[in-house]
């Protein structure tokens, strides 16, 4: 190897910006000397001790670099890359969502709010929900990553403080942080033993009652979710609170006869918003098969009677589907 060429280059993740991988440290700690390329940050060269290369590299010497295609890698003896840590990809979502909703980026992103992003904060939740229950590994991949887009979109918005005190990212993953950890301490702090499911659950509303100083049992219940799954999580809540079952809603009206089919259900352990989904998934998908063979026999599947839609109702559908027909 020629005496220009160093005998170690080290790859640093470019996404990683002012930040010196642990993995490097090893090879820079023996390194006889370090040199920095141009497109190593000055913080990084200057935390690994490296000189910037004003002429030939020295026999021995270790270069880091954060580009691959550098001209001495092909020749260096060896190469150590720097494995990025999980979620560095999260700083090019960052960068990306800053970029549009600054000046000179999308104009649309640049004039939304809060309250405007509303609509597709449930919407995209609700494909995800979808892609989950159909089993389908790349819509959830991609829904995920839709859902990620408006923790992100809410968080830019917020930095400007147009409507309150400001905060970014960092304060909403920090706080996420802190409420996992402290939520958790069994885990991080082993000063308690917890070892079921169930047992986690409950003590994690325990912690949430305390740590929000909740006056109430149904303290925190979302009233804007489904109502079919807000009445299984009151029931849910007011069951840990020791309230007795005949004390739920019941009585002859539609509501009250809902919210016990839901609760008898919840206490029953099964959750009945995925339950009715399923069917009301199943009885669609009945329909459109319904439909399909009526237009196959000639039929306008707009315009069918009730003879045409029981004669092409399909015979092998649950008894759920056939009875909602």
């Amino acid at each position: 190897m020629s005496a220009e060429v160093p005998r170690t280059v080290v790859i640093l993740p470019s996404r990683l910006g002012a930040v010196l991988p642990a993995a490097a440290l090893p090879v820079l700690r023996t390194a006889p000397v370090v040199f920095a390329a141009a497109d190593v940050p000055a913080e990084v060269a200057a935390a690994a001790g490296a000189q910037r290369l004003d002429g030939p590299l020295p026999a021995d010497a270790v270069l880091l670099t954060s580009d691959p295609a550098h001209p001495v890698v092909a020749d260096a003896d060896e190469v150590v890359t720097t494995p990025e840590p999980a979620g560095a990809a999260l700083l090019d979502a960052v960068a990306v969502m800053d970029r549009l909703r600054s000046p000179g980026g999308c104009p649309w992103d640049a004039e939304q709010t809060h309250a405007s992003l509303l609509q597709y904060l449930v919407e995209e939740a609700y494909e995800l929900y979808q892609a989950i229950e159909d089993g389908d590994r790349e819509a959830l991949r991609e829904e995920l990553g839709d859902v990620l887009l408006q923790v992100l979109f809410h968080s830019r918005v917020a930095t400007e403080g147009t409507d309150g005190e400001p905060f970014d990212i960092d304060n909403v993953a920090d706080e996420l942080v802190a409420k996992l950890v402290g939520r958790h301490p069994h885990v991080f702090a082993g000063t308690e033993r917890i070892d079921t499911a169930e047992r986690q659950q409950h003590r994690w509303e325990e912690l949430k009652r305390v740590e929000k100083q909740r006056e109430s049992s149904v303290d925190g219940v979302p009233l804007g979710q489904p109502a079919v799954a807000l009445a299984a999580k009151l029931t849910s809540r007011t069951a840990r609170a020791g309230l007795p079952a005949d004390l739920l809603p019941a009585g002859p009206a539609v509501g009250e006869q809902l919210f016990a089919l839901a609760a008898q259900a919840k206490l029953a352990g099964i959750d009945p918003e995925a339950e009715l989904r399923r069917t009301a998934r199943r009885f669609a998908e009945t329909v459109r098969d319904a439909e399909r063979a009526a237009r196959d026999a000639g039929h306008d599947p707009h315009a069918l009677d009730a003879e045409t839609w029981h004669e092409h109702w399909p015979a092998s559908r649950g008894d759920s589907a056939r009875e909602s027909g």
